[in-house]
Order: C-alpha cells, then structure tokens, then sequence
C-alpha cells in the first residue's frame, strides 16, 4: 500500500502551504484567513523513490459541536489513515494552548510523528524554535513552507519513513503476515583491537564458522553483516575489522578495513567492544568507547579469553572496578566475561545487548523530568558565577537514540561543566539509566508552562 502522511496542526500553520509544496502543484487553497480548508485534500507524488500519498486536513481547533466538531473528525480520520503524522506549528507565534492540546492527541494517536516548525525564515523564528521542544515530540524540523527552506530536508525524512515501511518496517514496527507486530532487525557491531576474538564471538552467536578466523591479527577487513534471530528479537551482527591506533595503521587496505569499522558503528544501535581478559582496557580499548559514546550510541563491554582466567570471580570484580574507573561517562555499562571458543556467556551477552538497546531508546514523560530537575536543584543547587545565580527552569526529552534532554536556564554558557555532570550522573541514577550515553543540551529561555504574569 502507498505510504500516507497526513498534515495536521491549528489553523494558519501553513498546512496548505506546504502540501501544495510537497505535492509540487497548488491544489489546497491558500489565504491568510485562518479556517480556509475544512475537508480532507489528498494527492500523490514521489519522494525521491518512495511514492507518497500527501493529506492536506483542516485546521484543529476545540470544539465538540457543529461545523468545527465535523473539522475535527475529519482531522482524526486522517490520523487513523495516515503512516505519519507531520505536526505543523508557527515558529513566529510559538508554542500556544492549542498546540499543546492537539500534540496530546497526535501522541495519543501511536502514530509516528514528526515535528515541524513552519515560518522559520529570519531570525524571530528562534524562540518559537525552542518552545517547540515543550511538546515532546522530538526535535522540530525547521522550515518555511512559503519559501521552500528545509522543506528538502523533510522530505528526506518522510522519505526514509516510506523507505522503512516498504522494508518491512515502520520506524522501529511493521506487520508480519498475520499482522503481528515486528520490531526492524537491531544492528549490533562487534568491535576491539585486533586479534582480541571478534569473528570467533561473531561465530559462536551464529552457531556456525560463519567467519574465517586464525591467529594471525588482521584477516577480517570487510565489516560483514549477518542476520540472526536470538530470543525471537530479530539482529543484524556486524562482525569488524581490528581498530588500531592511528599511527600503527599500515597500507591502504587497513585503511579501508579502519574506515568501513568506523561505519559500522555509526550505523549501529548497540556496540559490543570487545576485550582480552588478559590484557583489558589498553588504551586503545578506552578510545574505541570513547569513540562509540561520542557517535551516541548504546554500549556492552564483553572481556573475551575468559576459559585463560584464573581465579574467575576476583577477577571478574576487578575488572568491573576498572570499567567504573576509567569509564565514567558510562557508568554502570553492562560488563560480560565471554569465551567465544567454548560459547561460555553468550545468553548473558545477548541479554546485555538487549537490556542496553532498551535503554537506548528510553523516553521519560516530562513531568517526571521537571519533578527531578526541582530535587536536583534542592539537593545541590547550580553556583553564582559572577555573583549572579543561574536559574535552572524547565527540562524535556527531545530525542532518544540515544536520550537527549533540552534544559532551559537563564545562563546557559555560565553553567559550569562540572554541574552539568552532575545532572547527567543525577539522571543516569535517578531514572535507573545505567550505561547509556546521554545527551544534555542547554538552552536559553523560560519555562514554556509557567503562567505569564
């Protein structure tokens, strides 16, 4: 079935604007005058490959009577139909009352949603820009639909919805054919420095001498995808080259083989790095994970050789306090002795893999977000710098994949980096996040509910 996306927001966002831009044709009537379009307008077009139908719907104001109730309903249809919602707001106005109504019910709906912040063009856009975070549906795509400014980059991003769904997938879900709810294959890349083990790992997983593997460092080049079904979550496993420091790197081969690993893990969800238990947390291991918190993305360290080990439990726990030590960024990551030659610790790995992809995709509701930051604050308030205090007003997740929180403060670049570990470390603790990278952007700006004066 063709992929649907349905165009919603209040009255005089600019919804018939940009339908008639996406469609490439004026077929929506146009005017300053809010309330202009009251039926459903649809139309067919092709974004990049993907064929798309676009849905132009009235706009939603609140009523439950008479022509505006009928508006309504039509609206709601057109979330029922659609594959994706594009929720338009005006970044000139900002966020207002009716916005943060009718975002409840696109969330309510379980339709993905992506967030778009309309009449962006010039630079009394901002604020509206950041106000626009308050409705937690992610991080706006901002454009001007009159002037056709980012409207390329949102179609991409429909684009890649389509793709998805026609993949069998739809942005994380699809159907199988007894319409059962799947999840898209997780892409987990197994990384390390070379000869540590990695396309033996890759090959006890499968059960199979998928890989070629022997004592010599350096015979996988090629990151090799394999696909597998583990506890009936379906994977896709990368199986990498051996990442050494720059400078040891020799001949354009390994050159390669460095650059496709490097890709690996930023397309992954979930990295494995793998260790030598008998040589653990080189420095090279510690820049690999520095490398894939920075690319964002979900962590498990697995020490490999674990058959070599005398005494397994000191052991074990020493290498536990290492990981704490030298990794704080990523505090409680999931830590698994493995051997891939005898396939010891292969359910915990896989556990761990899971456990840290739910993580990495974990929302918080945002009352519970400001019911924290209010704790936080009480128990270790933010310092004055320059004799002046720095308000620390409101905070929402913006993103997941990794979690990513926008926190709006009077002074955003006085906040001491250390304090912003603080809260990090506080969050980490206090929504039971451990491992997962976290993103915390600070923002100029007031509390987007507290009552204006």
């Amino acid at each position: 079935m063709i992929f649907t996306v349905a165009i919603v927001g209040r009255p005089n966002v600019g919804k018939s604007t940009l339908f008639n831009r996406l469609a490439g044709k004026r077929l929506a009537l146009v005017d300053d005058q809010p309330g202009l379009t009251r039926d459903r307008r649809e139309a067919e077009t092709e974004l990049g490959t993907s064929a798309v139908r676009i849905i132009d719907t009235a706009g939603l104001e609140h009523g439950d009577a008479g022509l505006t109730a009928r508006m309504r309903e039509q609206t709601i249809a057109a979330i029922r139909q659609a594959d994706l919602v594009v929720f338009l707001i005006d970044a000139r106005e900002g966020v207002v009352a009716g916005d943060e109504i009718f975002a409840a019910l696109v969330r309510a709906s379980g339709k993905p949603v992506i967030l778009v912040a309309n009449k962006c063009e010039g630079r009394a856009a901002e604020p509206g820009m950041y106000d626009a975070y308050s409705l937690g549906l992610g991080e706006p795509v901002p454009i001007s639909a009159e002037h056709g400014l980012g409207v390329g980059d949102l179609c991409d991003v429909i684009e890649e919805a389509a793709s998805a769904k026609a993949g069998g997938a739809e942005i994380g879900e699809g159907k199988t054919e007894d319409g059962e709810a799947i999840v898209h294959p997780l892409r987990i890349a197994v990384v390390g420095r070379p000869n540590v083990g990695k396309s033996t790992l890759v090959n006890a997983i499968l059960g199979e001498e998928r890989m070629i593997t022997g004592p010599e460092a350096g015979i996988t080049r090629d990151a090799i995808a394999v696909e597998l079904s583990w506890l009936g979550r379906e994977l896709r496993l990368f199986d990498t080259a051996g990442l050494r420091r720059k400078m040891r790197v020799e001949g354009s081969a390994e050159e390669l083989a460095v650059g496709d690993a490097l890709k690996a893990i930023k397309f992954a969800e979930v990295v494995v790095l793998l260790l030598d238990a008998e040589r653990p947390f080189e420095k090279q291991d510690l820049q690999i994970a520095d490398l894939v918190v920075e690319e964002g993305r979900g962590l498990v360290i697995a020490a490999n050789k674990w058959d070599l080990v005398d005494g397994p439990q000191a052991k074990l726990a020493e290498l536990k306090e290492m990981c704490q030590r030298l990794l704080p960024q990523v505090r409680g990551v999931g830590f698994v002795p493995v051997s891939a030659l005898t396939g010891k610790g292969l359910d915990q790995l896989m556990r761990a893999v899971l456990a840290a992809d739910s993580l990495w995709n974990k929302r918080l509701p945002t009352h519970a977000l400001n019911q924290w930051l209010r704790e936080a604050v009480d128990m270790h308030s933010p310092p004055a710098v320059a004799g002046r205090r720095i308000k620390l007003r409101y905070v929402t997740q913006s993103n997941a994949r990794p979690p990513t929180f926008v926190l709006f403060c009077s002074r955003p670049k006085a906040l001491p980096e250390s304090y912003s570990r603080y809260l990090v470390n506080s969050l980490r603790e206090s929504f039971d996040m451990p491992g997962v990278p976290i993103r915390l952007h600070l923002r100029k700006g007031e509390n987007p509910y507290a009552k204006s004066e």
